[in-house]
């Protein structure tokens, strides 16, 4: 064994180690067949620039998973892979293209993809590095691209499908348009934000001369496009005008006045202009009037050739020059000031556009409905936490088609080729034969198409027959955030459905968003972002991986400090000079020397007791995905239990004569340490992996060691709870000398009076423990002590203390430290009652657990009961 440094340095803990992690290909799937398969798909990050935080948080989760399935010896797989991200990629290199002066226009179709697929290949070897410095244990071997060949023909296979069925169609329809980008958006690719805004009060005269409609709009650049004004049927104001005719402003047409209940009676004038290129609830007007849709902007947002004087100006230029006529001459009746929610293109940033146009959808309702029905069979996708399911099942009963193509040119281009001469439309696997005849559809798919196939594409789909579909797919679990529920997950899910019959995956652990400090989402414009690299640059990966594993519950978002990262990197120090002990105190000793079943101490006995309760309480969490309770077990064992209290007692050993005790209190620190390490490897791989290769041990790598299991033979219920007596003891007696100024080097007198009687023979069986510890010069154990009238007092499980320090003590002070004492068993007795006292708790809970309370009911009483005594004791002396 090699003597570790003085002091934890993550640059040389986890320098080369990824590498020989690959070298040896341990993150590969197993070779025995026998094994249960776990799979995992990474949710691949866009090509786009780097990894954030949240995608460390996002990856360390699953890779504690997966290194946890590994170690228990399932066969894993954890494919890794990366997403096109058309829209978001495309915007990158158009931008870039820009600071040279040059647009894809200029490039032209194919040129234009050259510099994209550079980009891609330039930014996906960065986030490789990056999922390095994470430590993620990867399969490279299997890594997919949303666009390269095998995930091409599956897009290809459901596009094909779905439109032969007829759930994917072509239609002219009002939809979100990002006039930046210049292209669709689908609904959830919109984000609305309050913006200040106004309503504009216009006049439109009656054709006879006999008055005018006065209509509020907030958008006064679509005016040219108006073909109708309409009104309720049922309004008395303006029943008798309908059939009638309106003069549009500024251009002058006649426009009928229809009748339709889309106007609100109750709402403004009760009069609303209708433009069906323009407004989606004018559209459906439009339809049911069979009003022309006149479309009076361009796809960048300027007006065009329908617009009159105003074609070519930017849409919102426009509307200002537009309100000026409208002013000027009287139309406009008055300008209202108001605030009011426009969405925004989630990539651009842009003013998203209602805009006429000719997409392609998928039908959503059958999908809906058959993603909905699968939830309430045994094939049912679990959420976790159980909240999101009604998340889920809310928005697919309320879904609507959903735009997939995208006027881009980085993507899985539509499979569907125009006639040159005769219009005709096939879509196909392949293009037409006689391909010199026809045209390729312009548009690609939304980015969410092709990833909606992820989990079975990524595994050979449409091959059912290759060995990996069949054997890793459903996937068992998918981690990503809870904001893409509506995006991913749910395609995801409907899309297996159809094409696999099976869901996508068993379990879906959402996560919530990292937030800064004040609980801000991390942004650009906050300039409050954290680059995960430089958090490892400074901490070490590993420091990182336990703040994002502990930091929150499932669901929830996590804050992100620096004060908890130095909590983190303290940690693993603790980890590191407790190794450091044990390695220094057990540098002779063998594998075949560690033995367990020789006679040990009670320390012993009970470190291995709490070990067992560690390891089944970690490994039922983990189960749960509660990885922060899980890091509270481990944290509390490995610090409190094992560097705290155990190593320290185990030097009463070590530094003794018995040289057969001290062979066996080395095993067990050997062994306690082996298991320490292997239940934190899933967490924080490299530091485990640098201790635990100076242990004694059999394998390669702890990443293939096997996973801690509870021993039951290694179980001492006696020691467990007379150390628990004996470490309540030695804190209450360091509480009080610290109350009372009195250090540990200053020898006392501890009377002690056992009031049960396993506890007093456990004291007098361990009483050079007491005297290590607490440093009497006189020590009593009694039953028949009586308590002496001024003493300094606790009560813990099984006994009361008495520290007779007359010449130290405060009586008022005394007394009211003990009310406070007595306050705290007074609430913890009033807790436990209120729940015994719920009758569903007394139902449903296990019978062990009921009995459990009960018995702390009880000894709360006793304890609030000896504490009153006390109290009334010292006012006696008082007066």
């Amino acid at each position: 064994m090699v003597e570790l440094n003085s002091k934890y340095d993550p640059h040389e803990v986890e320098t080369g180690r990824y590498e020989e992690w690959l070298h040896k290909d341990l993150f590969k799937p197993s070779e025995d067949k026998k094994a249960h398969p776990y799979s995992i798909v990474i949710p691949p990050p866009n090509v786009t620039g780097k990894l954030h935080l949240g995608h460390a948080w996002d990856t360390t989760l699953q890779d504690m998973i997966i290194r946890q399935k590994r170690m228990q010896g399932f066969d894993t797989l954890w494919l890794p892979g990366m997403d096109h991200a058309g829209i978001a990629t495309q915007a990158k290199v158009e931008a870039k293209l820009a600071e040279e002066g040059i647009s894809r226009y200029d490039l032209g179709r194919e040129k234009f993809l050259e510099q994209v697929w550079a980009w891609k290949d330039e930014y996906a070897e960065n986030i490789r590095q990056q999922w390095a410095k994470l430590g993620l244990s990867l399969d490279y071997s299997r890594e997919r691209f949303t666009l390269d060949d095998g995930l091409s023909k599956a897009v290809r296979t459901v596009f094909v499908k779905l439109y032969e069925k007829g759930l994917i169609y072509r239609g002219e329809y009002i939809i979100n348009w990002d006039p930046k980008a210049r292209t669709a958006l689908s609904d959830i690719e919109v984000i609305h934000k309050d913006v200040e805004g106004a309503f504009y009060h216009l006049q439109y005269p009656l054709a006879d001369g006999s008055g005018f409609l006065e209509v509020a709009t907030t958008r006064p650049e679509t005016l040219l496009g108006d073909t109708a004004v309409a009104v309720n049927p049922a309004d008395p104001r303006y029943k008798d005008l309908i059939g009638k005719t309106v003069i549009l402003p500024l251009v002058g047409k006649e426009i009928p006045i229809i009748g339709d209940e889309h106007a609100d009676m109750e709402f403004g004038t009760g009069v609303v202009k209708i433009t069906p290129a323009h407004d989606p609830n004018d559209f459906e007007v439009g339809n049911r009037h069979n009003l022309p849709r006149v479309n009076v902007m361009n796809d960048d947002g300027t007006m065009n050739e329908l617009a009159g004087k105003y074609a070519g100006m930017d849409r919102f230029a426009a509307r200002k020059a537009m309100v000026a006529d409208l002013k000027e001459d009287g139309t406009l009746i008055e300008i209202e000031k108001m605030i009011h929610s426009v969405g925004h293109s989630e990539r651009t940033g842009v003013m998203v556009e209602p805009r006429l146009s000719t997409q392609w959808f998928v039908k959503m309702q059958p999908l809906a409905q058959q993603a909905l029905a699968n939830q309430e069979t045994s094939d049912a996708v679990e959420f976790y936490p159980p909240r999101f399911n009604k998340t889920f099942t809310t928005w697919m009963e309320n879904v609507h088609d959903w735009v997939i193509s995208r006027q881009l040119w980085w993507g899985h281009q539509i499979p569907a080729w125009y006639h040159k001469e005769t219009g005709e439309m096939y879509v196909g696997m392949e293009a037409p034969k006689d391909i010199e005849n026809w045209r390729q559809d312009n548009d690609v798919l939304d980015t969410w198409f092709s990833s909606a196939l992820w989990p079975f594409s990524t595994l050979g789909w449409p091959n059912t027959e290759n060995p990996d579909f069949k054997r890793y797919f459903p996937n068992n679990t998918l981690v990503t955030g809870y904001d893409i529920i509506f995006f991913w997950v749910s395609r995801m899910i409907f899309e297996s459905l159809e094409f696999t019959g099976r869901r996508p995956f068993k379990n879906v652990l959402l996560h919530g968003l990292i937030r800064d400090e004040q609980g801000r989402k991390m942004s650009k414009s906050l300039g409050n972002g954290i680059d995960p690299m430089d958090v490892i640059e400074k901490y070490g990966a590993d420091s990182l991986r336990w703040f994002l594993a502990t930091g929150s519950t499932p669901g929830q978002d996590v804050r992100f400090s620096y004060e908890k990262m130095d909590a983190a990197w303290n940690f693993i120090n603790k980890i590191w000079n407790a190794s450091r002990f044990v390695l220094m105190n057990t540098s002779e000793m063998t594998l075949k020397d560690i033995d367990l079943t020789s006679e040990k101490t009670v320390v012993d006995r009970w470190i291995l007791t709490r070990l067992n309760e560690t390891v089944e309480k970690v490994t039922t969490l983990f189960d749960k995905f509660e990885f922060g309770e899980a890091g509270r077990a481990l944290y509390n064992f490995i610090w409190d239990d094992f560097c705290d209290w155990y190593i320290e007692m185990s030097k009463e050993v070590l530094y003794g004569e018995d040289e057969t005790q001290k062979q066996t209190t080395r095993s067990v620190l050997l062994y306690t340490l082996d298991q320490i390490l292997r239940l934190l490897h899933p967490i924080m791989p490299f530091v485990t992996e640098k201790i635990w290769q100076e242990l004694p041990h059999e394998g390669d790598s702890i990443v293939t060691a096997s996973y801690p299991v509870v021993h039951p033979e290694l179980n001492d219920d006696t020691a467990a709870s007379g150390m628990a007596v004996l470490v309540e003891l030695i804190r209450a007696v360091r509480n009080i000398r610290a109350e009372v100024n009195t250090p540990l080097s200053k020898a006392i007198t501890l009377l002690i009076k056992p009031t049960a009687q396993h506890v007093g023979e456990f004291l007098r069986g361990n009483t050079h423990y007491i005297q290590r510890f607490t440093n009497p010069e006189e020590l009593v154990i009694a039953e028949d002590l009586t308590a002496p009238e001024l003493a300094m007092s606790a009560v813990i499980h099984g006994a009361e203390l008495y520290l007779p320090l007359a010449e130290l003590i405060n009586i008022p002070e005394e007394i009211a430290r003990l009310e406070k004492e007595a306050d705290k068993w007074q609430k913890e007795v009033q807790r436990v009652q209120g729940k015994l006292a719920n009758e569903r708790f007394v139902a449903k809970a296990p019978a062990a657990v009921v009995a459990e309370e009960r018995a702390k009911e009880t000894q709360y009483q006793e304890r609030l009961q000896t504490v009153r005594e006390r109290i009334n004791t010292l006012q006696g002396l008082a007066k």
